[in-house]
């Protein structure tokens, strides 16, 4: 058993020194070790060579086959046998490299892969370079040179025109062999990689192709989906989406502007979602909800102990909406003090909390709403006009529900359907009688009020046609059913002038117009807008 201890370590020398790092031993005992191990692998190739001639084993092609050797084997020659069988079938081959270019070792599956004869011997460094693609011939010489002049390992991936095979792909990881600290020979693997790289070029391509169908994909569902729940397709409302998706991508301000109900909100988001800051914050705030003297504090916040109740700092909707989209509902109800604060915020892009002396920077796009005639307010002094052109930016109008006539029966259908299955119920056709009487409607409450009267009519409906009791309409409605557009909006005008002199122009408050035409301040607003009518030719009747 000893005698044979210097060929065990001298095969794994030859044949499985790819996976050793740096090889060190005494100088004396390395030189007899190679020695032995150079004559074992001329014995052993010599041996290869005979039985493979004698048995006619081809080894020229990736179905060629090793045969056992008959009778009783060595522990060399089995251990031969099995790293060769292995190499075959993993498609891999081991060599060893001098200095000089000289390969003094290739397996028999190395033959194989690079397709060189194994009757004509061990090719040259420069002879095998040539069955490399010519492009990468250059990065294996110098991969080659830098690992004997640096001492370092080696691991590159190549191209290679085999003479029967065509075009391979080969991965080979090489070591350097240190002796008396010099790099005496290079020992490693080289394995046929052309199935895996193949697979993954594959891999790439389509998860390429996908990332692209997913780009198309992606932009046809937002361009779809930006306006999912804006339904219609008046004339009218498509010129409104179509300004609102110009301007969601760019960073500027935008107003809009439209009575109570039209869905100012809905779009507001809509242009939030389609611009850059779609996956931050949209932060909303009703300035008409909020008390004006805790306006300041929900804009901007406020410090600890800066006011009587205020026993901890707070954030405000501005700090809350950093890198986002806040939006400013009802802007035309802010006290002219806070006007003041948010114009600076508008121009400065910094604000205080309330309580504090800390200039704050912010990043946030303003989205401002209003129902109110700004103009108008302006001219009262209600409302700043330095502001309204901050604000002002990109104007967008929304038109009421009564200018849009044609998309009520898409709007019933979508809301018939929604609170349907909401309250369980089962709707296969709506009366049509009943969509008329929706359409000739003037709806002062826009969407929101058909929104209502439909959810309204499905808690009472018992059947399966969906109608709607015409008593919750308006006596507007109820008085003149069938009037025409232009006698309808004559007798508006003049209903509203009629209650305007009579509170001397003043529009909300319990003396105001609102009130005797029972309708809100805010809708009002939109009429006398709407109508073009002079509410200021009424303050000295």
């Amino acid at each position: 058993m000893a005698s044979r201890k210097p060929l065990v370590l001298a095969q794994i020398l030859v044949h499985g020194c790819a996976r050793l790092r740096y090889i060190r031993f005494p100088a004396q005992r390395l030189k007899r070790l190679v020695a032995t191990g150079h004559e074992l692998s001329a014995r052993l190739q010599f041996q290869t060579r005979t039985r493979e001639r004698s048995r006619k084993v081809k080894n020229d092609g990736p179905d060629s086959r090793s045969e056992r050797p008959q009778g009783p084997l060595t522990d060399i020659e089995r251990s031969e046998f099995y790293l060769r069988e292995g190499e075959r079938l993993a498609h891999m081959g081991s060599w060893s490299l001098r200095p000089d270019g000289t390969f003094d070792y290739w397996s028999p599956e190395t033959f194989v892969l690079f397709g060189f004869d194994p009757s004509e011997g061990i090719p040259t460094l420069p002879k095998w370079l040539t069955v490399l693609h010519p492009d990468d011939r250059d990065l294996l010489a110098k991969t080659i040179e830098r690992m004997f002049r640096e001492s370092v390992r080696g691991d590159v991936t190549y191209r290679v025109d085999h003479p029967k095979q065509g075009k391979r792909i080969m991965h080979s990881t090489g070591e350097p062999v240190v002796e008396d600290g010099k790099v005496t020979r290079l020992i490693g693997n080289t394995l046929d990689v052309t199935e895996q790289e193949n697979a993954l070029e594959e891999v790439r391509r389509l998860k390429d192709e996908l990332y692209k169908e997913n780009i198309v994909l992606r932009e046809e569902i937002n361009s779809t989906s930006m306006f999912e729940e804006v339904l219609g397709t008046s004339a009218v409302l498509q010129r409104v989406l179509a300004l609102a998706a110009k301007v969601a991508p760019t960073d500027s301000t935008v107003l809009i502007a439209g009575e109570t109900g039209t869905g100012k909100e809905l779009i507001a988001r809509a242009i939030h979602k389609r611009s850059k800051r779609g996956e931050r914050s949209f932060v909303g705030v009703n300035c008409a909800a909020i008390p004006s003297s805790l306006i300041m504090s929900e804009l901007f916040g406020h410090e600890k102990g800066a006011f009587t109740g205020a026993v901890q700092r707070r954030l405000g909707r501005f700090e809350l909406a950093e890198g986002g989209t806040l939006f400013l509902d009802e802007v035309g109800d802010l006290p002219l003090e806070t006007q003041i604060a948010l114009l600076r915020v508008l121009q400065e892009r910094e604000f205080e909390r309330v309580g504090g002396a800390e200039a704050l920077r912010c990043d946030v796009r303003v989205i401002a709403a209003t129902n109110r005639d700004l103009h108008s307010a302006i001219a009262d002094g209600s409302f700043r006009s330095d502001l309204f052109y901050r604000l002002n930016v990109f104007p967008i109008e929304l038109p009421p529900l009564r200018e849009r006539k044609e998309d009520i029966p898409i709007l019933v259908n979508y809301f018939v359907d929604r609170y349907a299955q909401r309250a369980g119920k089962k709707i296969d056709s709506i009366r049509k009688k009943s969509l008329d009487a929706l359409q000739e409607y003037s709806w002062p409450g826009n969407v929101r009020e058909l929104q209502n009267v439909i959810e309204r009519s499905l808690i009472i409906v018992d059947s399966n046609e969906f109608s709607v009791d015409q008593n919750w309409f308006s006596q507007e409605f109820q008085s003149s059913p069938r009037v025409g557009p232009a006698s309808r909006i004559s007798t508006e005008q003049e209903r509203i002038k009629s209650a305007l002199a009579q509170t001397k122009g003043k529009v909300s408050g319990q003396q105001g117009a609102a009130a005797i035409l029972g309708i809100p301040a805010s809708t009002l607003e939109s009429k006398i807008r709407t109508l073009r009518i002079n509410k200021h030719a009424y303050k000295g009747a």
